[in-house]
């Protein structure tokens, strides 16, 4: 994506100087060549007043879904205001990455943006229909229903499923519909057009073709996916500027691959050409979709369309120790886009008000880990958009292994990395972990204490520092003492030992002491210990463990 930065006086240039460091994908343009700008970029950043820009744009509007979205930022770079393109032409996503770089404060007006609602033309799919009239309705609190053949990954929308649409209402269908009231079609991408054709057939053609097939079973151009051919294919002018003209984009397998494909009109002819006895149905085909429409031919081309089966989508979120700013933006991403969040309820509670309206939650309590991994699996398996979350990093002692336990290859895995607590602590201690170390939990709920014995005793022996999780609760408190035992038989009484409990919490307390004096009294589920090898010590009452750079001495 191409972002113009257009400017007329010296503080706009040193602005868009500014942001031209910090984000390379721009391209400079003084006031006199809007209009040019206009043509050549994908977005505008106009350092002039809004309505210096609206007057100046006027003349260059075409429609909705072409013009550039267009950000304004003032002199003093105070504010960063998404002017024109909120959704189609990502002014409201460019509006807020401005505002990070300048230090300015995002303007957003677009109301499904202000209450915090998803909006249809931002899903990412085509989108046909009233969709002022339905998204003001759901923004009034209406009644508006969701119907569709399959389930789709979708962002969260207040609306109530439905096997029969009801207007105001969202369809989501690759079927060639018509609707009465206010109503809205969203076209999945769903449909995989095979093509093949003899050496200079012409886009138009193919083209033809296709709109001919797809007419004739009743299937939207709006859901193509991508187009699919055989490898010797994939460079063949004609195909070429059909998947451009479609603005999709064209696939191509070698084929050994496509031959191993069952279709029902294989021909030897083909497969003397080429190597497959199929070209547009095997390439269709490929992905273990449905055929849909069978092969279809003119005098030099060939398509047929296959019906992609749904994928769900699970994120597996990591929300950080605690403190709302040690949530990441991926992880703030992830959660406003899923439709189902599963999790803990304590931790639900900590993003609840980052969800979108229409999010389904489904949380449990402490003990529930196993039955929260196969709900969250079972959603994604069904085609739902799925957040699973966990403090911390899930894939840390949390809710990623039991997740992908169960998880297979029918829906897509997406993992989000969370500051974990002992990252969380070592920040507080120091740098105790600035060198070689290990986590070992204490907890043998389901691990034998006679493991965590032995690993224990291998990270002393090794001269790693070691972070204990789940130290200490209340019926299971002698596992802590005995594992510092077995490290003071290995390390020096002066040893650095940190404990940190409920970092970044409210009430977070933070204790260095040695191996030798440290009090166990006020450790809990909620404290990490962090025990240092022979190298680590306090500086200036940081706990830190130095790589050897300046203490090889």
């Amino acid at each position: 994506m191409s972002t113009a930065l257009v400017t007329a006086t010296r503080a706009g240039r040193a602005a868009a100087e500014h942001i031209a460091r910090c984000w390379p994908d721009t391209r400079h343009y003084p006031l006199v060549d809007l209009a040019r700008a206009w043509r050549e970029c994908d977005a505008l950043v106009c350092f002039l007043a809004v309505g210096a820009t609206v007057r100046l744009v006027a003349p260059l509007l075409s429609g909705k879904a072409s013009d550039p979205g267009v950000v304004c930022v003032d002199e003093a770079r105070r504010f960063a205001v998404a002017v024109l393109g909120g959704h189609a032409g990502g002014a409201n996503a460019l509006a807020d990455r401005v505002a990070q770089i300048l230090g300015a404060v995002p303007v957003v007006t677009t109301a499904t943006e202000a209450t915090g609602n998803a909006a249809l033309d931002s899903i990412g799919w085509p989108v046909e229909g009233d969709v002022a009239a339905v998204t003001r309705a759901m923004l009034d609190g209406e009644r508006v229903t969701l119907s569709s053949e399959h389930v789709w990954p979708l962002l969260p929308l207040p609306v109530t499923r439905s096997d029969t649409p009801v207007p105001p209402a969202v369809v989501v269908t690759d079927r060639l519909a018509t609707l009465g009231g206010p109503s809205v079609l969203l076209r999945p991408p769903s449909l995989v057009v095979g093509v093949g054709g003899s050496a200079g057939v012409g886009s138009q053609e193919v083209l033809a073709l296709l709109e001919d097939a797809l007419a004739q079973a009743g299937l939207a151009r709006g859901s193509i996916a991508h187009l699919a051919t055989v490898s010797a294919k994939a460079s063949e002018p004609g195909i070429v500027e059909a998947a451009r003209a479609l603005g999709v984009p064209l696939r191509s397998y070698p084929p050994q691959r496509l031959a191993q494909v069952a279709v029902p009109n294989p021909s030897e002819v083909v497969r003397g050409a080429v190597g497959t006895p199929s070209v547009a149905e095997a390439a269709a085909l490929a992905e273990g979709g449905e055929l849909v429409v069978s092969k279809q031919k003119s005098a030099m081309a060939t398509v047929a369309v296959a019906r992609l089966r749904a994928r769900g989508r699970l994120a597996i979120i990591g929300i950080g120790p605690g403190a709302r700013d040690l949530i990441t933006p991926r992880a703030v991403e992830e959660l406003r886009r899923a439709s189902h969040v599963v999790g803990l309820d304590q931790y639900v509670d900590q993003v609840r008000d980052l969800l979108r309206p229409g999010t389904e939650v489904l949380e449990s309590g402490l003990g529930a880990e196993q039955e929260r991994a196969r709900t969250a699996v079972e959603l994604a398996r069904r085609g739902h958009a799925v957040a699973l979350v966990g403090s911390g990093d899930a894939g840390v002692y949390a809710m990623a292994s039991p997740a992908l336990e169960l998880a297979d290859d029918t829906f897509d895995v997406v993992g989000v990395p969370g500051v974990t607590a002992m990252l969380a602590a070592a920040a507080l201690l120091g740098a105790p972990l600035g060198h070689d170390h290990c986590a070992i939990s204490l907890s043998d709920l389901h691990t034998p204490w006679q493991v965590i014995q032995a690993r224990v005793r291998a990270a002393a022996e090794a001269d790693l520092v070691v972070a204990f999780y789940n130290p200490r609760s209340r019926g299971r408190d002698w596992q802590l003492p005995e594992a510092l035992g077995i490290l003071r038989g290995h390390r020096r009484a002066g040893t650095p030992v940190g404990v940190v409990t409920d970092a970044s919490r409210a009430g977070q307390q933070v204790l260095v002491s040695t191996l030798a004096e440290v009090d166990l009294e006020g450790v809990g589920m909620s404290s990490l210990v962090i025990v240092g090898s022979s190298q680590s010590r306090v500086v200036a009452g940081r706990f830190l463990t130095p790589r050897g750079y300046t203490w090889a001495h």
